[in-house]
């Protein structure tokens, strides 16, 4: 039996094999709403110019109603011998409508309409995300202004380097997400022109309206070139590396939420609604929420990659590789948004071990810098002399397993014999973090003011 939508060139039907390897009804039916509105806004555009009778458009948007209620039920079936939505929803309008749904497929080709519905489907994730990724941003804010002045160690190769603040932490991932927040958006921006009305490839010997189908469907206005329209999906790609870049600012800070709850650092404590335990160890609280989100990173990756290669060798226009373009974008997308909502959970329960980090940012003569610093301002040293004196005096501590502040005053003149009492004023973490007033630094004071012009702009 030939299949009805597209059979007619043909005398039998698909193998079982081919059925199998062409059907994509198992996942692009949750373009559901994006294909009713595209057709919708298709039919009244050809009852519009004339193109089918007003009778028959009301017909068909009315006919899509309901097609899209019985959707939304779940009293809709799904066919996988009609291939994909498209031919689904089609197949089902005629059931509804009778001969004038034949008529809703005048002037445009499978191929613009999947590139429309998944346009829209794209620009929906977008939308929603960047609401997730604020809400994200709103909860490490709050945590900021909370700990602005809890001091803990600052790492670079994971080593301490400098006191830092808890709070001035969370706001470099703020940042992060802010950045993401503008990649979706510019990806956003490019992916807003419609390709409705491309047709197959050459655009359409009828006389319709790009234009009117572009705005009822929000679209800045229609593609200017059919081919282009039918074969990009930069607009996918553009989105999943967006979503990518933004997974692996997820990943690093989940990283850091795995080590920091650990018992060796002890800085945070995970909430028991985000932690798990162990099958065999009573003892244990596992942060797996936060290795699943690290995890996520690789799948949305691979998502972005898969669809690279399979669109690099691709001539011009449609090719049914490009029917490919969905299922990782659709598994990219739900996973990061599983993993936004898991670390903004996260980080609204979390709490931060105030005493152990203060504790720990003493460390490793973390405030060596500030010595340093101070050799140059109160002595008068080129900073190079200033970090070979400082260099020497950390030396001279850790060879008598003190810190640098309990460090004599006689001990540090024998290095540097200008050196006065004022010296330990610098020598605490709290006061190197407090001296820390530049533009973007880690002084509370800094702080609690980023932090609030944070919570004022996320609202």
């Amino acid at each position: 039996m030939t299949n009805k939508m597209w059979g007619g060139r043909f005398s039998s039907g698909p193998s079982e094999i081919m059925e199998e390897i062409n059907a994509s009804i198992g996942f692009d039916k949750r373009l559901f709403a994006q294909d009713i509105a595209g057709s919708m806004a298709h039919a009244e555009m050809l009852g519009a110019t004339g193109i089918i009778s007003v009778e028959d458009a009301e017909k068909i948007t009315q006919g899509l109603s309901k097609v899209q209620h019985e959707i939304n039920e779940g009293a809709f079936n799904f066919s996988r011998s009609l291939e994909d939505i498209h031919m689904n929803i089609e197949q089902r309008l005629k059931d509804i409508v009778g001969d004038a749904a034949g008529r809703l497929h005048t002037a445009r080709s499978r191929n613009d309409q999947v590139a429309t519905d998944f346009k829209l489907y794209v620009r929906d994730c977008v939308d929603e995300l960047d609401g997730q990724i604020a809400g994200l941003q709103k909860a490490l804010a709050t945590k900021a202004a909370e700990f602005a002045g809890a001091v803990m160690p600052g790492f670079t190769h994971l080593q301490t380097a400098q006191p830092v603040t808890f709070g001035h932490h969370m706001l470099a991932y703020v940042e992060m997400f802010a950045r993401d927040r503008s990649r979706f958006a510019d990806a956003r921006k490019r992916m807003n022109e419609s390709p409705l009305g491309a047709a197959a490839l050459a655009g359409t010997s009828f006389p319709i309206d790009r234009e009117v189908t572009a705005k009822a469907l929000g679209f800045d206005g229609p593609s200017r070139n059919s081919l282009d329209a039918v074969s990009d999906r930069d607009f996918v790609m553009e989105t999943l590396a967006a979503a990518s870049i933004s997974a692996i600012h997820l990943s690093r800070l989940a990283e850091e939420l795995v080590y920091w709850s650990s018992v060796q650092f002890g800085f945070i404590r995970l909430s028991d609604r985000f932690s798990t335990g162990s099958s065999i160890m009573p003892q244990k609280r596992n942060p797996d929420a936060a290795e699943l989100v690290r995890a996520k990173c690789g799948r949305i990756i691979g998502a972005l990659t898969g669809l690279m290669v399979v669109m690099k060798g691709l001539p011009l226009t449609y090719s049914k590789d490009m029917q490919e373009d969905k299922e990782q974008a659709f598994d990219a997308f739900d996973s990061y948004s599983l993993a936004l909502a898991a670390m903004t959970g996260m980080i609204s329960d979390l709490t931060p071990n105030v005493e152990k980090m203060r504790a720990d940012a003493g460390s490793g003569y973390s405030t060596a810098t500030d010595l340093a610093d101070w050799l140059v301002r109160v002595l008068g040293l080129p900073f190079r002399d200033a970090h070979h004196v400082t260099g020497e005096i950390v030396g001279l501590a850790e060879a008598e397993g003190k810190g640098l502040d309990e460090l004599s005053l006689e001990a540090m003149q024998k290095i540097e014999p200008r050196i006065e009492q004022s010296v330990f004023d610098v020598l605490s973490v709290e006061a190197s973090v407090a001296s820390r007033t530049s533009f973007g630094g880690t002084s509370p004071e800094n702080v609690a003011r980023e932090a609030k012009r944070w919570l004022k702009k996320l609202g």
